[in-house]
């Protein structure tokens, strides 16, 4: 859809890998832009190489908290699967079989991950991603060599110093004599401005959340993410919150007073903290495009922006604008 842009953005040579000399394309796409924008560029390349039956679209279901709510922002596993079918690709989820993040952290980590810690990222995400490898290499069914496969992460360097030093093309640790994964950021030399000229060139629907304020999309009340990122979210989930409240609240009191002594959300502020900050900004709330439409206030993480509900006041509209309440 957006091949007359990418065109333009063709990345140096060496960084890019001949999508016909691998027997799968694996795209890892957790609904956020960088993760659009690289499924947009790498389905362009496999089009134009003829090898679009080789690509595989992921997505990680994180799961949801232990009164059902998801941690990732309503509507991102549907989103996923909306991207990936505008590109003619294959789509399959994943998860933790035993349990989701909320539940992992709770019952098995007794802690919340942390920049230090990304055991929510090693064991929700790239763990059960592997898995799907191990079934794509079976179903490829490559005789008197190892299977190749190209995985593919929309890690940019302007994200931070950590990412600016990988690779952007680098064998996977987790080859073996049966496989051998490449590991490629296909927009890792990309600026967000330039992301965001692909979205919009492509046509394909991105998450309303960044039409709402947030600056990233990943779990809704994401470790890694900035304060205003996580105060803007807690006015849009604050029923979330109040999971994650519990949470911090049981890790205080755990007689493992190691554990205890990191309950908080963060090591530099607590999720009490970004509570509070939420409800000093004021609720927020949904009201149809008409400009005389009252918002209805958020108490319950129940907006789906690609379900919304209709309006009460206005029959035939639906409630997608976002506003103070």
């Amino acid at each position: 859809m957006s091949g007359q842009l990418l065109l333009s953005l063709d990345l140096p040579k060496t960084d890019q890998p001949d999508l016909t000399d691998f027997d799968r394309v694996v795209i890892g796409n957790s609904g956020g832009k960088d993760s659009q924008r690289m499924l947009g560029y790498v389905a362009d390349l496999a089009a134009a190489a003829g090898v679009l039956d080789r690509v595989v679209v992921v997505h990680n279901d994180l799961g949801v908290t232990d009164t059902g709510r998801p941690v990732e922002w309503p509507g991102t596993r549907t989103l996923a699967r909306l991207q990936s079918e505008a590109y003619g690709l294959r789509f399959e989820v994943v998860h933790r079989e035993i349990n989701g993040l909320y539940q992992q952290a709770r019952q098995e980590r007794h802690a919340f991950p942390s920049s230090s810690a990304r055991w929510c990222t090693s064991d929700q995400k790239t763990s059960q991603a592997m898995k799907l490898v191990t079934r794509l290499v079976a179903e490829a069914g490559v005789t008197g060599r190892p299977a190749r496969v190209l995985y593919c992460l929309g890690l940019r360097a302007e994200e931070s110093p950590a990412r600016a030093r990988k690779a952007a093309v680098a064998v996977d640790g987790r080859s073996n004599s049966v496989r051998t994964i490449t590991r490629w950021h296909p927009i890792h030399q990309m600026t967000e401005a330039e992301v965001w000229e692909g979205i919009h060139a492509s046509g394909v629907p991105y998450h309303p959340a960044y039409g709402w304020g947030m600056s990233r999309l990943s779990c809704s009340l994401c470790v890694l993410s900035s304060w205003d990122d996580l105060v803007l979210a807690a006015r849009l989930r604050p029923a979330l919150v109040r999971d994650y409240l519990t949470l911090e609240r049981e890790f205080a009191e755990q007689p493992n007073q190691k554990l205890a002594a990191i309950a908080n959300f963060r090591s530099d502020f607590s999720m009490a903290d970004v509570a509070a900050a939420a409800r000093n900004a004021g609720p927020l709330g949904f009201a149809c495009p008409r400009p005389d439409c009252t918002p209805v206030p958020i108490i319950d993480d129940v907006h789906d922006p690609f379900d919304p509900p209709p309006c009460p006041a206005h029959p035939g509209e639906f409630r997608t604008r976002l506003a103070a309440a």
